[in-house]
């Protein structure tokens, strides 16, 4: 019986998520909001070249506010502060500091509205704050008096580090087009696309993303310089394309690397990109890693990003030491490359248990069925 009750109020409350953009990587997790809940939607208008979803698959009243940037970084978002007054139970909002609309309706809500549930669904603590970030995010963070929905275990660990209580910050994780990568993923089969293009047995590193300097990608070539100095030899793989290319190609010369380094470019195929991950052996990120991570497990190919985790972002928790990846010491080209080879030595036997363990990370934890769940189970 009281499970029955508990449904019947999941049912009718009315929800409102506010969100800088409508990411079209997002699609997936709004769609099963919009299907699980009386949801409406308020979205900001702009976010530099990320593709935006379709509204016309949200079944919920959609709507878009456009973002009108102020000095240092701050935004607001008209529209929002107004959606206090409007007929819904709960609200979620992402956290960022530098939203000043969402520092104005989290104070009018404690102080007019105390009675409505408010959330935040937020990257949250990195853990490289200064202690006038850290001062400014403790005010925020403490608005919203139902609580935090963080992307993931370390940043909720770190808020419980300060102070902040811990039944009230909950672990989503991260998502992609998961539906769409699950179906493409049962039809994958191992190939010879790197064996054909290289015309050697090397084992198969590589890269997808924008080719750009965060990404710190000519460690890479330093740290295959280094491992064919000890007498092993790798391929790599960048797909993608981007602002750091040319000089990425200038270093594959200077390096003596050409036979070993594929320029692949930009890969919007799905089908396409998938069969490349899957074939891969492993997927080298020195800088940040990101969503990265999750494209390459949920096809099968583990990962190694560096290990300071203050400047990563939270992807890099579905890194399983010597299961679905590596770490490596953040900007330490030779322990890069001792890093890849020490993979090798340990995992390179069986390729298919590492395929199988990086799926599994995946399937478990970082897909929009999880996250509805924790949604469902959290929102009051």
């Amino acid at each position: 019986m009281l499970c029955d009750l508990y449904m019947i109020e999941i049912i009718i409350m009315k929800l409102c998520l506010i969100y800088n953009y409508a990411q079209h990587y997002r699609t997936n997790i709004f769609a099963l909001m919009d299907k699980e809940f009386d949801i409406s939607f308020v979205f900001g208008d702009s976010m530099n070249d990320v593709k935006k979803m379709d509204y016309s698959l949200l079944r919920g009243n959609v709507m878009e506010t456009h973002t009108r940037n102020l000095f240092g970084g701050w935004y607001w978002q008209p529209k929002v502060v107004s959606q206090l007054f409007k007929d819904y139970d709960s609200y979620i909002l992402l956290g960022e500091t530098r939203a000043l609309s969402t520092w104005v309706f989290c104070v009018l809500a404690r102080i007019l509205k105390p009675k409505k549930k408010v959330y935040f669904w937020s990257h949250a603590w990195y853990g490289k704050e200064t202690a006038l970030e850290k001062l400014i995010k403790k005010i925020l963070f403490r608005l919203p008096n139902s609580g935090v929905f963080c992307y993931g275990n370390y940043a909720r660990g770190l808020m419980i580090k300060e102070g902040f209580n811990s039944d009230k910050l909950y672990t989503i994780h991260n998502s992609l087009a998961y539906d769409q990568q699950l179906a493409i993923r049962k039809e994958l089969n191992e190939n010879l696309v790197f064996k054909e293009h290289f015309c050697n047995d090397n084992k198969n590193l590589f890269f997808v993303g924008r080719l750009t300097s965060v990404k710190k990608l000519d460690q890479i070539l330093k740290a295959m310089v280094i491992c064919r100095n000890r007498g092993v030899n790798y391929n790599l793989t960048f797909i993608g394309g981007g602002e750091k290319t040319e000089e990425l190609k200038n270093l594959v010369k200077e390096f003596y690397l050409e036979q070993q380094v594929w320029f692949y470019g930009p890969c919007y195929d799905e089908v396409e990109l998938s069969s490349l991950i899957y074939n891969a052996d492993l997927c080298v990120a020195p800088g940040n890693i990101g969503l990265t991570a999750m494209h390459s497990m949920v096809f099968g190919t583990p990962c190694i990003t560096h290990n300071d985790f203050k400047w990563q972002m939270p992807e890099f928790e579905a890194i399983k030491l010597y299961k679905t990846g590596c770490f490596f010491n953040r900007d330490d080209v030779e322990d890069l490359a001792e890093r890849i080879d020490e993979w090798f030595r340990v995992n390179g036997k069986d390729r298919n248990m590492v395929r199988k363990s990086c799926m599994e990370e995946i399937d478990d934890e970082w897909n929009p069925y999880f996250q509805i769940e924790v949604l469902k189970k959290n929102l009051k």
